[in-house]
């Protein structure tokens, strides 16, 4: 057996491992911030392109979180995917329910039933 009953495996290298990628993802999302470099102002898909690399430096991070500290990597596959897929599921439901309803109330606003009084 490679696990004895009662033996515990200290995860410490591991934890630091990981805080220290997820400071260096954070620092680097800072800077970003801070500087919010002229190059990085290019639309893509109707988005900064540097927006889109927050969102995927902030779906980076929740994915390491979840992975070392929620012990997903040894989990089965299918509850892995479930657990991933539900997130996704959600994540893009609430997109289109979002980009439904902006465009909604633009639309209301740009033909003049309203006035942008804020």
């Amino acid at each position: 057996m490679a696990h004895e009953i009662g033996h515990h495996e200290s995860n410490t290298k591991r934890i630091w491992k990981v805080f220290t990628i997820l400071s260096i993802v954070t620092i680097v999302e800072v800077i970003l911030g801070i500087i919010k470099p002229e190059a990085l102002n290019a639309k893509v898909a109707f988005m900064k392109l540097l927006n889109w690399i927050f969102i995927i430096l902030t779906l980076y991070k929740a994915y390491l979180i979840t992975w070392a500290f929620m012990h997903m990597e040894g989990e089965t596959k299918g509850l892995r995917r479930s657990v991933v897929w539900t997130g996704i599921f959600l994540i893009c439901y609430l997109m289109f329910i979002l980009l439904t309803e902006g465009d909604y109330v633009f639309e209301v606003y740009k033909s003049g039933y309203k006035s942008w009084d804020f």
